[in-house]
């Protein structure tokens, strides 16, 4: 946890510097196109562009130790308010997805590593490439044209609820949660139906790199001394599949599932434009093309304090799957 402490440094002071770099002129943007020089120097002294580098960093980091991230230009809230909002709709999102993936991948991966060559092994294959090769806009806007233009089994692509729900009381954010919290399971029922297919089109391009780091996993623990032992003891096949080769072979999935999560993360932005999805990564875009400082800068802090905590969380995993890693000497 100390070794974070630097690293949240060093993204505050990237990211002031990589957003003063962009180009364009945000005092130009907001003053509009007819706005005359006096006009634009006006809303640059209202933003604090005016001051140097120097005093517009001072400024934004004791806002930050006052837990004040700043005020959106796009939106007109401060972006606190924005983030508590748009993340958790990511979040839901993302982890639906990756869920999803997990309980399709890892076993067509160990199917795979056990059964080499065979029908199993190719369609692990199969998956991967597909999953690798298809951007994820184009799967969902297939999946938009056959399961609700065509058949109509799914609602339309429009956000998180159709408008004949009722948003639920906000307590994570996440709706699936906060609804069965207020008992509201028609509602359940709605934010799970918009769910499905922008997780399942998530769920394809996260897929590819699960499904393979498992099935490399396993093979590399089925070829190794101890597993050799073990069968020469007598035991089981499902035992030895299930405690020792699986196990020994899950820290790198776990790995590759924190980095999994990272990228989905900040890289779902094409399914939330496909399906306007209101979360954090379309409304990076928008801070994006709107120069809004504030809003980019609490974007890349926010993503950065959730990359941190998702390691922290991956190291800790490790010592639960392997006892043999620990974190001090008890020699």
């Amino acid at each position: 946890m100390a070794q974070t402490i630097p690293v949240v440094i060093g993204v505050v002071v990237i990211s002031f510097l990589l957003t003063r770099a962009l180009p364009g002129d945000p005092a130009v943007y907001f003053a509009g196109d007819a706005a005359d020089a006096a006009s634009i120097q006006q809303v640059r002294e209202a933003l604090g562009l005016d001051k140097s580098m120097p005093q517009q960093f001072l400024i934004y980091v004791g806002d930050l130790l006052r837990g004040d991230l700043g005020q959106s230009l796009s939106s007109g809230q401060p972006v606190l308010t924005d983030l508590t909002y748009r993340l958790p709709a990511s979040l839901e999102l993302t982890l639906v997805a990756l869920g999803l993936s997990c309980l399709i991948a890892i076993p067509l991966g160990v199917l795979a590593a056990t059964r080499p060559g065979t029908w199993v092994d190719h369609l692990c294959r199969v998956l991967v490439t597909a999953g690798v090769s298809l951007p994820t806009f184009f799967t969902g806007v297939v999946l938009i044209y056959f399961f609700y233009y065509l058949t109509g089994w799914a609602p339309a692509p429009l956000g998180r609820l159709d408008f004949i729900y009722i948003e639920p009381d906000r307590v994570t954010g996440f709706y699936l949660i906060d609804s069965l919290l207020a008992g509201d399971i028609e509602t359940f029922l709605g934010a799970l139906k918009q769910l499905i297919l922008p997780s399942i089109t998530l769920a394809l391009f996260t897929m590819a790199p699960i499904a393979r780091m498992t099935r490399s996993a396993m093979i590399s623990a089925l070829s190794s001394d101890y597993i050799r032992t073990v069968r020469a003891a007598g035991l089981s096949r499902t035992t030895i599949l299930r405690t020792y080769a699986f196990r020994n072979a899950l820290l790198p999935v776990i790995t590759t599932l924190g980095m999994v999560f990272s990228f989905s993360l900040g890289a779902n932005v094409l399914v939330e434009r496909v399906f306007a999805w209101p979360g954090i990564g379309s409304y990076a875009v928008d801070a994006l093309v709107a120069s809004d400082y504030a809003a980019v800068q609490g974007f890349v802090l926010a993503m950065a304090l959730l990359f941190v905590f998702v390691n922290l969380l991956i190291d800790l995993l490790y010592s639960v799957v392997d006892p043999r890693i620990g974190f001090a000497d008890n020699e």
